[in-house]
């Protein structure tokens, strides 16, 4: 027997049945209650309101818990790499050997563009932001892949995935690289996933490129904590877009437009730019003091989500430490950096408010030690998150509820009237 609840309305009582999923809260299913009631549900922003059901990503922000498929994600970046987790979110389940070593290969053998494509670079300023060069190129794919667009046919929806899984390291270096004036470099099938796209992005004609496992293993871990996290706003734009019948490269370039938003994906560049702003580990008591007094923002520190410690946040800064110490820098930011995280993790102000270093904060300090500027960082966001975003939108067009998205709203503007003539009005 079905739970239910009652919402009472003047003097008329509606049954509201409950919904249980495998784990965290239970969702009150609100579906017949317009037709029922003649009343909709007011909820900005989406907060309260469950858009779908889904098996892929489950987040406890309270209890600081992120599960893939039920995997929890600090073994995933610990054991796992950036391929077998973009199986496992895909398809459902942890590949076996042979299944991994078909999957690589199908990856690994899509990372070219046509030859044509590069064509499409050279029509931007040198200048543009690199999420703008991946908005339209992303977008374009579909040009070239007309015979994968057919969104009813299993077979063309996984074509275009791994289609977009393995192109997105060569669109973004190659974003990357115009944007500083370098020659594209072509991707090389005996490299891994991360090799490939730290080779494409830093790799220059006059000398050769050796890959650093302490970076490729960063660039893996950084790849795997972005791969997904549930319905949050951009991976709601994918499905929204997704639910009229898109193509996922659509879909895919308009979750890239909404993750550009500084709220989501430009979070890490925001706390950099904190950084910059203190300068020197002098002016730090001085900025912690302007937080207390709400002078300043702590960018980088806390979560929309998470009410404690962020779990992703622990894998990135043992590998932020990792990165630092591999390389040697002595950036006088990163000392800014890393006496902030001291402060903040031992002032009572920052505990007693669960102010506490999330991902963002960590992986903007490693990302400008491996030598990516803070235009790239979105960009290198939104490379990770297309495995998520493409899992989603494969699970929607699964589901056989699914419907074209259409949110309601409390209308408050002016109520009907007749037109007057120009020279009729006062």
């Amino acid at each position: 027997m079905t739970d239910k609840a009652t919402l009472t309305i003047g003097d008329k009582t509606y049954d509201l049945p409950i919904l249980k999923g495998s784990t965290g809260p239970d969702v009150v299913d609100v579906r017949k209650f317009y037709g029922d009631s003649d009343h909709f549900t007011f909820d900005p922003g989406f907060t309260s309101t469950a858009s779908c059901e889904s098996k892929i990503t489950y987040i406890d922000g309270d209890a600081g818990i992120l599960l893939h498929r039920g995997y929890p994600i600090d073994q995933l970046a610990e054991k796992s790499s950036f391929l077998e987790v973009c199986h496992l979110l895909l398809n459902g389940e942890l590949p076996t050997a042979e299944e991994f070593t078909q999957f690589e290969h199908n990856i690994t053998y899509h990372t070219m563009l046509h030859a044509q494509f590069d064509s499409f670079f050279q029509g931007f300023r040198r200048d543009a932001h690199p999420m703008a060069i991946m908005t339209g190129a992303v977008g374009a794919l579909s040009a070239f892949y007309a015979d994968s667009l057919n969104v009813d046919d299993p077979k063309q929806r996984e074509i275009s995935a791994h289609r977009l899984i393995a192109k997105m390291p060569t669109i973004a270096a190659r974003a990357f690289q115009y944007s500083v004036g370098r020659p594209f470099v072509t991707p090389r099938n005996e490299l891994s996933y991360s090799e490939n796209f730290l080779r494409m992005c830093f790799s220059v004609p006059a000398e050769d490129w050796t890959p650093n496992p302490v970076l490729t293993r960063a660039m893996d871990r950084i790849f795997i904590l972005h791969a997904d996290h549930e319905q949050n706003a951009s991976t709601s734009t994918v499905r929204l877009a997704g639910s009229s019948g898109a193509h996922p490269f659509a879909c895919i370039a308009a979750g890239i437009a909404c993750l550009w938003g500084p709220s989501h994906g430009g979070a890490n560049q925001e706390a950099l730019e904190m950084l910059e702003e203190i300068g020197t580990v002098e002016n730090i008591p001085a900025y912690v003091q302007g937080v207390k007094d709400k002078k300043y923002k702590l960018m980088g520190f806390g979560h929309r989500v998470y009410k404690n410690f962020d779990p992703r946040a622990k894998v990135m800064q043992k590998t932020c430490y990792e990165v630092l110490e591999q390389l040697g820098i002595n950036d006088p930011l990163l000392h800014v950096a890393m006496e902030l995280e001291k402060v903040a993790l031992s002032d009572p102000y920052f505990i007693e408010r669960k102010l506490y270093p999330n991902i963002d904060f960590y992986s903007g300090i490693t990302l400008r030690a491996m030598g990516f500027p803070t235009n790239m960082f979105t960009v290198l966001f939104a490379l990770a998150r297309t495995v998520g975003w493409i899992s989603q939108w494969k699970e929607m067009f699964e589901d056989p509820t699914r419907k074209i998205g259409r949110p309601r709203q409390l209308y408050t503007g002016a109520t009907q009237r007749d037109y007057t003539p120009v020279d009729k009005r006062g």
